[in-house]
């Protein structure tokens, strides 16, 4: 599929957003975008000879990678990183409550999500079971995209002051969304039946709440994406489309490595998260499989670069004393370079050159973000995998406003500004 103008860009970004509720069905969307691209899955066998595409899914994280015909173990690699998780509610293994005739569902917030955005929303369920078919355990995603669920704010009249102080909510006693009414009723026996098992054949679940809105261009110019989980979506698609778009035009000048990594919000540590073992070891069995050794697995790394791609904060007009005065972000501005002399972000200057360089040659727009000295700054998976792998680093972001949001805002021209910017610097 060839790169669209920014609305067509932009409505593709909304039906992936639409069709990716949870990072397992995230991974597998992108994946069926690059098998249109040419790209095929492997798995712990057929690492012999990696040229060429292919991709590789575990749980919510996919990662792939385009390897031009000519490649040797000590050519450097172009890689980039994003997450396909977001902040929100997940379910508890043991999910059914039950108080004062209502049916509601033990949830743990999941990251740091802005809890009163997730008030008063029709929400859905989806995620994956675990389910025992015959003699071994299976693994099914699902969606449950009905109204399931909502958690109902208590009425004014009974807050009267809320206005005037501010709402907080207690993650435990107040987030508890409300399914039916009446006794009994289990949420695996619904679950089991979507998914084609009986109740007990379904063993376990990593399943979350997700808001059923559905992603929009907005604004009266349409000049706005509103959407759940912008963050990281958006960058995943983004990512997604340029490597897809990089194999069908042939124009990779070294190999490249698109990583999509689960748990980055609650801080990557996992077999699948930034954090993790499986980006290292997946880069080790591509330099083993170009025939490579230890020596040209270093050389390889040394002269390998990365983009870690993240949304950053759009200024929002109402709160400007919240930012730094001279790197306010916009929405359809492009990408942002995110910099931090504390390191949550691991930009240096050469590699912010690099791609400014880039981005000026192609006529692409590029922004700076630079937080308040006295606020905290968020962090990615860039410092993560650039202290793991020692590669010359950039972060960078498109601006979006109310992340962390069950519902955050971007722009619409900039799914196709990054889109350029990352087949501009991989192909370069």
């Amino acid at each position: 599929m060839a790169l669209g103008s920014p609305e067509e860009e932009a409505l593709r970004l909304l039906s992936f957003l639409a069709s990716a509720p949870t990072p397992y069905h995230a991974a597998r969307l992108a994946s069926q975008q690059l098998v249109a691209a040419g790209f095929s899955e492997i798995g712990e066998e057929g690492w012999e000879d990696p040229r060429g595409a292919h991709f590789v899914i575990s749980g919510g994280s996919l990662f792939a990678f385009l390897v031009p015909p000519a490649s040797g173990p000590r050519d450097g690699l172009t890689l980039v990183a994003a997450h396909t998780d977001s902040p929100g509610l997940r379910l508890r293994p043991l999910p059914d409550l039950g108080r004062a005739g209502y049916r509601q569902l033990a949830v743990e917030v999941y990251g740091r999500p802005l809890l009163n955005s997730w008030l008063d929303r029709d929400l859905g369920l989806a995620g994956r079971a675990a389910v025992r078919i015959g003699g071994r355990v299976e693994e099914r995603l699902f969606n449950w995209a009905e109204p399931v669920a909502r958690v109902p704010q208590l009425a004014v009249h009974l807050d009267p002051g809320v206005n005037e102080r501010g709402l907080v909510l207690n993650p435990q006693t107040q987030l508890a969304p409300t399914w039916g009414l009446g006794e009994g009723g289990r949420i695996h026996s619904r679950v089991a039946a979507i998914v084609g098992v009986e109740g007990e054949e379904l063993l376990a679940l990593d399943a979350m709440l997700w808001p059923l809105e559905p992603p929009a261009l907005a604004g009266a110019d349409r000049e706005f994406v509103s959407s759940a989980r912008l963050d990281n979506l958006l960058s995943c698609y983004c990512a997604t489309r340029a490597l897809a778009e990089l194999a069908v035009g042939g124009s990779a000048a070294r190999p490249v490595v698109v990583a999509l990594f689960d748990h980055e919000e609650v801080g990557s540590l996992s077999s699948t998260g930034a954090a993790g073992g499986a980006l290292p070891r997946l880069l080790e069995r591509l330099n083993l499989g170009l025939g490579g050794g230890r020596e040209e697995h270093l050389h390889c790394l040394a002269d390998s670069r990365l983009l870690s791609v993240d949304v950053t904060h759009a200024a929002n007009p109402n709160y400007l004393e919240r930012y730094e005065p001279s790197h306010l972000c916009l929405p359809n501005g492009g990408p942002a370079i995110k910099v931090n002399s504390q390191q949550r972000y691991a930009t240096t200057a050469p590699g912010a050159g690099w791609f400014v360089a880039t981005c000026r040659d192609m006529g692409i727009p590029v922004q700076w973000f630079s937080s308040r000295g006295d606020l905290p700054c968020g962090s990615t998976v860039g410092p993560i995998l650039a202290g793991q792998l020692a590669v010359e680093t950039i972060d960078l972001g498109l601006p979006v406003l109310a992340m962390h949001s069950a519902r955050e805002l971007g722009g619409a021209q900039d799914p196709h500004h990054l889109i350029r910017a990352l087949l501009a610097v991989v192909g370069a």
